[in-house]
């Protein structure tokens, strides 16, 4: 996409879209829908590639000299590592860098979400522009370098998305829809799934293109199995004294609060959006929320402070560590789910396939296998699919409701 006035937006997708894009905008004046990308390069001030990660070095290769003489360029890729080289290898040299990334999903309201503003090789001129025109959003201006994106991107996204799609796995495995299980419905259970089954409702490129082409991202992601088969092998064992003192060390090393007068999730929220009938609350069933555990633990082997990063944080990552939050600062609660770890099977079958899952999502990251990751994702997206309408409507009434909340706690 390229902005060539501020009133005035040429744009252009793959080839054999063109009608469609030209029918979907026929009444806007100001949108001129253009057959390539050279063309939107030759006559636009400013540039928008919005591909996938692992396309950005040839796409630019392909449409980046054909850039107008002094124009700024950006990127909406969820790495900036491949894509900033993928500019500088292929970009004129008179041509400016200013690019940006939204930190939130599609279906959530930019209005007040953090977007990204990277000046890479650009004047302040240029980045003033940059940001009158993506003002429109009304999201919250955060400026960093592309290094220090791809970092915090790892520590809130990575590692979050690789809990969910595991979750996802494993009950695909069980060939379980967990909302017709009572003892998946109802609080924290109820954010695991919405959230589940909204990542899973997205494109897979979006998730493969943060793990495997992020630098930061394969140690992130390698340290979460580990943390979720060692915690695992604990359980099996019945070495109750080992994995309370690990819970608890890593609890305090991540969470410095006490009570929970301040969490950034309460009862009321978590049990509102659910997608099966809650049980009453004698037959609910207790969980060791193994997920939960083991990503406090890898937040702690890695030395990430998670509120470091709440300027830069997605709703996705806020739902996460709100829940995690939840069940590490509430005493009964954690005491709950080390007792369940050590004394009850009923999750035994659930918790190995999530072991297995969090394992081979690792690997596929690590070897860097695109069509594996995205063999794996779309088998699990065609499990899910019949219930991602309503998952997505009550995700994001969830996500708005949370946001709400969340703001008008930091206004008191």
């Amino acid at each position: 996409m390229g902005v060539r006035t501020p009133s005035s937006v040429n744009a252009c997708d793959t080839p054999g879209k063109e009608e469609q894009l030209a029918e979907e905008f026929a009444s806007r004046d100001n949108v001129h829908i253009l057959s390539n990308g050279h063309l939107v390069s030759r006559c636009s001030d400013y540039i928008i590639y919005s591909v996938e990660a692992e396309k950005i070095d040839r796409v630019v290769a392909q449409f980046g000299p054909s850039t107008k003489l002094g124009a700024i360029v950006g990127g909406q890729t969820s790495c900036k590592t491949p894509e900033i080289a993928a500019f500088e290898k292929h970009l004129p040299a008179d041509v400016e860098i200013v690019s940006c990334h939204s930190l939130h999903g599609p279906g959530v309201n930019p209005k007040g979400q953090p977007l990204v503003l990277i000046k890479h090789r650009a004047s302040q001129k240029s980045l003033d522009l940059v940001e009158k025109i993506l003002s429109c959003l009304q999201s919250k201006h955060v400026y960093l370098t592309a290094q220090a994106h791809d970092r915090i991107t790892a520590d809130t996204q990575a590692v979050t998305h690789a809990a969910f799609l595991s979750m996802g796995t494993a009950w695909a495995a069980n060939n379980q829809f967990p909302w017709e299980i009572p003892r998946y419905v109802g609080g924290i259970e109820n954010v695991k799934i919405n959230i589940t089954l909204r990542i899973y409702s997205n494109k897979w490129h979006v998730y493969a293109g943060l793990a495997i082409l992020n630098p930061s991202a394969k140690k992130q992601i390698k340290q979460y199995a580990e943390s979720v088969t060692e915690l695992f092998k604990l359980m099996l064992g019945g070495h109750r004294e080992e994995l309370e003192r690990r819970i608890r060390t890593a609890g305090a090393a991540v969470f410095k609060g006490d009570g929970d007068a301040d969490l950034l999730l309460q009862d009321e929220v978590l049990d509102r959006f659910s997608l099966g009938e809650l049980p009453p609350e004698r037959q609910r069933v207790k969980n060791n929320h193994l997920s939960l555990l083991a990503m406090v633990d890898c937040w702690w082997k890695l030395g990430i402070v998670p509120y470091d990063h709440m300027i830069c944080s997605t709703p996705l990552f806020r739902l996460w560590l709100g829940i995690t939050e939840y069940l590490f600062r509430k005493p009964g609660l954690l005491a709950e789910a080390i007792d369940t770890a050590i004394e009850d099977n009923t999750f035994r079958a659930d918790d190995l396939e999530f072991t297995f899952a969090a394992r081979d999502w690792s690997e596929r990251v690590s070897f860097g296998n695109m069509d594996g990751y995205r063999e794996k994702f779309e088998s699990i997206q065609k499990y899910f699919a019949p219930r991602f309408p309503e998952a997505k409507r009550v995700g994001n009434e969830m996500i708005k409701t949370i946001e709400e909340n969340t703001r008008k706690k930091e206004q008191t």
